[in-house]
């Protein structure tokens, strides 16, 4: 289980390898995705809050990065933080998220990418359920949920 102090390192020290690795051009990654995805993950945009689509769905599934498609997270560590964003308690794999320290508008946050292809996918907080008491709050915009209706 990651902790955060787990995130606080891989933030400061590196972060884990990941399982592959996918890497398009600025202009690939406008062919595959529409505006606001490209604006989210690729210019590190976010949303306004509970305005994503996934934000109130809870639907058994997997919540894959929109570029690349990598597993990211599992519906079952989904939980309602009322933040306005989806929230997870842990990655599905440890290497597929990675941390970056973050220092944009006056404060210090940790971001949080895909390991796989550096989309910008939200931000972690240390303010979550236990026994992790993590909240990765992610943008709905740069996940897709594959169920098994939609295999």
């Amino acid at each position: 289980m990651i902790t955060w102090k787990n995130v606080i390192d891989y933030a400061v020290n590196g972060n884990p390898v990941p399982s592959k690795r996918v890497e398009k051009t600025e202009d690939e990654w406008k062919k595959i995705l529409t505006p606001e995805q490209f604006r989210i993950t690729r210019l590190k945009g976010t949303e306004r809050p509970h305005t994503g689509a996934l934000c109130s769905i809870f639907e058994e599934g997997t919540y894959q990065c929109v570029c690349c498609q990598t597993d990211l997270f599992d519906s079952t560590i989904k939980f309602n933080s009322s933040s306005g964003w989806p929230s997870f308690t842990q990655p599905i794999q440890e290497n597929a998220i990675q941390y970056v320290k973050d220092t944009s508008y006056g404060m210090v946050r940790v971001e949080v990418l895909c390991n796989t292809c550096d989309a910008h996918l939200g931000h972690i907080f240390p303010d979550g359920p236990e026994p992790s008491g993590l909240r990765y709050c992610i943008n709905s915009e740069s996940m897709t949920l594959k169920t098994e209706n939609n295999v």
